[in-house]
């Protein structure tokens, strides 16, 4: 197993799920409803799948080992920033979220709110996604000792137990394709 190239392949489904998040935005744009269901699934998605699994891979293996064997430099600059962005995507979930309860509550204005954080959410990742996959990944796999590397494939095989990796990305890609099917369909 390529730790990193698990983490690129990863991304290929946080991509498509971005595309269904965007296409639910753009229907509750254009016929004022809101597919609830659609996203609340998409954000057990992002939140499980996306965060959990694949973010706490970055954020608990590589990106650790990145910070100590490649310096403060790295630390301090590029995956700082990729965390805040880890950050600011819970946030905009989190107001998704609670506009999407809103909404169904009644507040109809609660619909904007919806629309942007999701449209918000997509936009970050879609630049996120980039930067790791032609940036971050790049530099580990160009900088990183061999040793390092075959370290990350250990505790990226570890992690797959510990993550129920296979329960996961089953499940995850599942929900991913039904979301995709409702959605052209709507």
């Amino acid at each position: 197993m390529k730790a990193i190239q698990v983490l690129r392949d990863e991304h290929q489904y946080i991509l498509r799920m971005l595309k269904v998040v965007r296409g639910f935005s753009i229907h509750t744009f254009k016929t004022q409803e809101v597919y609830y269901k659609g996203f609340h699934d998409a954000i057990d998605f992002i939140r499980n799948y996306a965060d959990k699994f694949h973010h706490g891979k970055e954020e608990d293996i590589l990106f650790l080992k990145m910070s100590s064997e490649l310096g403060k430099a790295i630390e301090q600059g590029p995956i700082f920033g990729m965390l805040a962005e880890h950050d600011l995507g819970r946030l905009h979930i989190k107001t998704l979220e609670e506009a999407l309860h809103a909404a169904e509550a009644g507040d109809e204005d609660a619909k904007v709110d919806i629309i942007a954080n999701a449209i918000s959410y997509t936009d970050l990742l879609y630049r996120h996604i980039d930067k790791e996959d032609n940036a971050i990944f790049n530099f580990a796999e160009s900088q990183l000792s061999q040793e390092s590397l075959q370290t990350l494939d250990v505790d990226f095989e570890a992690a797959k137990e510990r993550l129920a990796s296979d329960t996961t990305e089953k499940k995850y890609v599942q929900l991913l394709e039904e979301l995709e099917a409702t959605l052209a369909s709507l």
